[in-house]
């Protein structure tokens, strides 16, 4: 199943030259000069502390600049002044007004970065794998026993930024509070010494940003070390929604595709894990292409997944149009996801019953064949927990939730019960229905106690997922 170049040349699909506006250049933007001057300093004060990134792809063809500062596709790629609580929107504004240098500017921003709890889930705490010789991986993690997350320190970035990026310390400079890992060579051996691993999710930032010859001296390692325990390699991306010439007419996109085909007729499943969290995205002739290149030439296997937010996709209208485009254009709809309690939850934010809910409508809406996606689920430190929705207990109102992946698989598929509240956005704004604690607290306590020294043995030993 070789790609034939000859048959591959779709100029009406030429690239256009990649061009990225950030925070030092995103005024050039014609349809921003056009806003006025207190939105664009705005947008300058929240992009001092979140990452920011737009490229001329989001710009010219997914926003609809007559809707700004409405449109979905704005909010979910340009800064939103609700994006800061106002003591620190203010504290920044008040600085760049003042006109404080940069470096000042720089720790203000790293003050309040560290108030939105950069890594939660016990990401940097709990879930860092290490070696039988001791050896810590701190470009992988592995919180679940099937599936090990890997970090490549050349897919640290992307084609453009979520405003809503749970993973946003990546991006901003402090590298204290980065995951990136180079030595693939660790990987394989990792791998090797721990068989249950069945999965490896490489994710970033976007491991599609690389190019074809940096990505497949990852891939090809993998294939080549011919792991017996190996049988899915998933790529977590964005980019088939921000720049879909990466599939299609960029100078090293037939490469990309032969270097998917060669995972596949590795007997390797390859999954794109991409990225949609509005049906716009999915839109456009470029994403249709490179959807039908992948599909048809590859043997890959594209799901999609997004988390519910506020101000972009809290209508199960939008969610079942976005499913039924996806199941039309070949793609398998899997997770609706709770925004993470990091950054911008509070703007982003939808409560965990009014997320049951939507999602509820938004199923009814569609076939069967949509209906592989599961939620609304929370990352959380235990695991993956659903909402599945609210019942009465006698007279008392609960929520019924239940494990889709845990530290212990003990816990998967268990119902359990929380008091209700309208409100909560994620588990730890809960309560037990009955008694003090829920039924997986007093183990988890015990795991996350644990000495380090049974990192990626017995605590990562339990799921599959990403954390």
């Amino acid at each position: 199943m070789r790609i034939q170049r000859s048959s591959y040349q779709w100029s009406e699909f030429d690239s256009p030259p990649y061009k990225s506006y950030t925070l030092s250049n995103f005024r050039e933007i014609p349809q921003i000069r056009n806003l006025s001057k207190q939105l664009q300093f705005e947008m300058e004060v929240v992009a001092n502390i979140f990452p920011f990134k737009a490229n001329n792809y989001v710009v010219e063809q997914l926003i609809d600049w007559k809707k700004v500062p409405n449109d979905p596709m704005f909010i979910l790629t340009f800064p939103q002044k609700g994006m800061l609580q106002p003591r620190h929107f203010n504290k920044m504004a008040s600085a760049l007004r003042k006109g404080i240098d940069k470096k000042e500017i720089q720790k203000i921003a790293n003050k309040i970065r560290l108030h939105l709890n950069p890594h939660p889930a016990g990401q940097m705490e709990h879930n860092i794998p290490k070696l039988k010789d001791g050896t810590k991986l701190y470009g992988m993690q592995h919180k679940y026993k099937e599936t090990v997350l890997f970090f490549p320190s050349q897919g640290q970035t992307c084609h453009a930024y979520c405003s809503f990026c749970f993973r946003w310390p990546q991006f901003v400079g402090m590298n204290e509070l980065k995951f990136a890992m180079h030595e693939t060579e660790l990987l394989v051996q990792y791998l090797r010494e721990h068989p249950e691993v069945t999965d490896i999710l490489f994710t970033g930032g976007d491991p599609l940003i690389m190019k074809t010859r940096l990505l497949s001296g990852y891939l090809n390692s993998l294939v080549e070390a011919k792991l017996p325990n190996l049988k899915t390699i998933r790529i977590g991306t964005k980019t088939l929604s921000y720049w879909p010439y990466r599939f299609v007419s960029d100078d090293d996109a037939d490469e990309l595709l032969e270097l998917f085909e060669k995972v596949s007729a590795a007997d390797i499943h390859l999954a794109i894990m991409a990225h949609f969290n509005h049906p716009a995205e999915l839109s456009t002739d470029a994403i249709k292409q490179a959807v039908t290149r992948i599909r048809k030439k590859t043997g890959a296997q594209i799901r999609t997944q997004s988390p519910i937010l506020k101000h972009i996709n809290d209508d199960p209208k939008i969610w079942a149009e976005m499913w039924q485009k996806q199941v039309s254009l070949g793609l398998i709809p899997y997770y609706m996801f709770i925004v993470r309690d990091t950054g911008a939850q509070h703007y982003f934010g939808v409560p965990l019953v009014r997320s049951q809910k939507i999602f509820r409508e938004a199923y009814q809406m569609v076939s069967g064949l949509a209906r592989t996606v599961r939620g609304p689920s929370m990352s959380a430190t235990p695991g993956k927990i659903q909402a599945l929705g609210t019942t009465k207990v006698g007279r008392v109102r609960a929520i019924v939730m239940r494990f889709l992946q845990g530290r212990n698989p003990q816990w998967v598929q268990r119902p359990f019960l929380a008091k209700y509240d309208g409100g909560a956005i994620w588990i730890d704004g809960l309560k037990p229905f009955e008694g003090e604690k829920f039924f997986f607290e007093k183990e988890l306590e015990q795991l996350l106690r644990k000495d380090d020294s049974s990192a990626g043995n017995e605590t990562s030993s339990a799921g599959g997922g990403p954390p």
